[in-house]
């Protein structure tokens, strides 16, 4: 019984050490894009150099946590933040965002699923006139998910994905989790297009520093379809080194709801580059710069892209911005300064001032402000803003940042919010809207934001 019992535990050994010796030869024979390339660094991306802590062999869990608390030095008398998608209250600790979720893999299946919880739950969706086509509260249904999508890997070249759900959009270069990014409030370029795409992706990874990746979905930042045909679009990504990054997006869409004979087109297009590394420096560790510029137009159904006519006003975006950060005292401590431009005649991508509901609200527009004077978004409307800030971040381990950032924004037109809030007279939405009440905008806004992002 002892002999067999000592065979029995050599036998089960020496196939575990063979089984380990399998894995470690398919792992190191697996082609991984963008392997041993440092890109904590990069705007938008995750700044972890180290694996999460959360993981095991099928499974990589993921918790994030952005608190924040924002003033407005317009003094909003309903707190609302006007125009952006990171924040949605002044002057109030805010939890503007809890993610729980991780990702799947079992050879080769795979599957991510984020929640989403806090401000940025109610934030994000508000502009997504799909919603009110059709039966079923769309975005009730996928409100409490950021990200959402299973697919299957395919080992070939550097990896090939299919992937079908809800997934992260890359227009606009900053990441929809603020851990992520060198600013806390976004530019006009990144807040003013997409955070998601629902529908299906193609990931193509040809060579270690090239990915190329295409999308069928349902619309520009959309649960449901706004017309008969879907959007479709890609992403090309190419790192030739560790310190530079190339990145386009295009998309090409019919997202004008009820005018199903408009199409809309964009291209984002950034470079993101990194000058400085110096890793065993006692000051500066490394500084690098962000740059992007979009341009897009619709056109048809009463528009006409980049050219003014008397009958067809000119309906385009143009938009660029750039960013500067410089690390040091060992990449705890951070700098960023930065800002950017746009115009959009026509408003088509302008976030609209939130407010009321109104007892009879638009029914071409249900996420207008509320009033006799709502916020128009017309044909030939002219739209540009221009912002700037600075921040600076404190961040004692790859899990933690601090951060605080002054931001200034203008824009041509009344449109943040001002001291007379966009609620009601007294600011909240009990209030009876007076016939010739209209909310308070302004053409500029100054606010100081401080935030706790946690990671793990």
């Amino acid at each position: 019984m002892k002999t067999t019992l000592i065979t029995f535990l050599i036998t089960i050994t020496t196939f575990t050490c063979f089984a380990q010796q399998e894995k470690q030869l398919d792992t190191i024979s697996e082609k991984i894009p963008f392997e041993n390339m440092d890109m904590s660094w990069q705007n938008g991306s995750d700044r972890r150099t180290t694996p999460p802590v959360l993981t095991s062999k099928y499974f990589t869990g993921s918790l994030m946590v952005d608190v924040n608390y924002t003033h407005s030095f317009n003094n909003p008398n309903d707190n609302t933040v006007v125009g952006s998608t990171a924040l949605a209250r002044n002057n109030e600790i805010q939890l503007s965002s809890a993610n729980l979720g991780g990702e799947f893999n079992y050879e080769g299946a795979r599957a991510k699923v984020i929640m989403q919880f806090g401000t940025r739950s109610t934030v994000i969706p508000r502009n997504d006139l799909s919603v009110y086509k059709g039966q079923y509260q769309l975005d009730n249904a996928y409100r409490y998910l950021s990200e959402a999508y299973a697919g299957y890997h395919f080992k070939k070249w550097y990896g090939i994905n299919v992937d079908a759900g809800m997934f992260m959009s890359y227009i606009g270069l900053n990441s929809y989790y603020q851990v992520e990014n060198w600013e806390y409030q976004a530019s006009f370029t990144s807040d003013n297009t997409p955070w998601f795409f629902n529908g299906v992706r193609i990931q193509v990874f040809p060579t270690k520093k090239l990915k190329i990746e295409g999308w069928l979905i349902n619309g520009w930042q959309s649960y449901g379809r706004f017309n008969s045909m879907p959007g479709i679009g890609g992403n090309i990504t190419y790192a030739p080194t560790e310190s530079v990054k190339l990145i386009t997006n295009d998309y090409y869409g019919k997202d004008a709801a009820g005018i199903p004979d408009r199409i809309r087109f964009h291209s984002d297009n950034s470079l993101l580059v990194r000058y400085l590394n110096n890793p065993k420096s006692s000051g500066i560790t490394k500084a690098a710069f962000s740059s992007t510029f979009d341009f897009g137009f619709e056109n048809g159904g009463g528009v006409s892209g980049f050219k003014e006519r008397t009958d067809s006003p000119a309906q385009y975006f143009l938009s660029g911005m750039v960013y500067n950060r410089v690390w040091f005292n060992n990449n705890k401590l951070a700098w960023t300064i930065g800002g950017g431009v746009m115009t959009n005649p026509g408003r088509y991508l302008v976030l609209y001032p939130t407010g009321q509901a109104s007892p009879l609200p638009n029914p071409n527009n249900p996420t207008q402000t509320a009033g006799a004077f709502p916020f128009s978004a017309n044909p030939g409307d002219k739209f540009t803003g221009w912002d700037c800030s600075t921040g600076f971040d404190f961040m004692p381990n790859q899990s933690i940042t601090f951060r605080v950032e002054i931001v200034h924004r203008e824009a041509n037109v009344p449109y943040f919010a001002g001291s007379g809030g966009v609620t009601s007279p007294n600011g909240y939405t009990t209030t009876p809207l007076p016939a010739d009440w209209r909310p308070d905008l302004v053409k500029v806004e100054n606010r100081l934001i401080f935030a706790l992002l946690f990671r793990i």
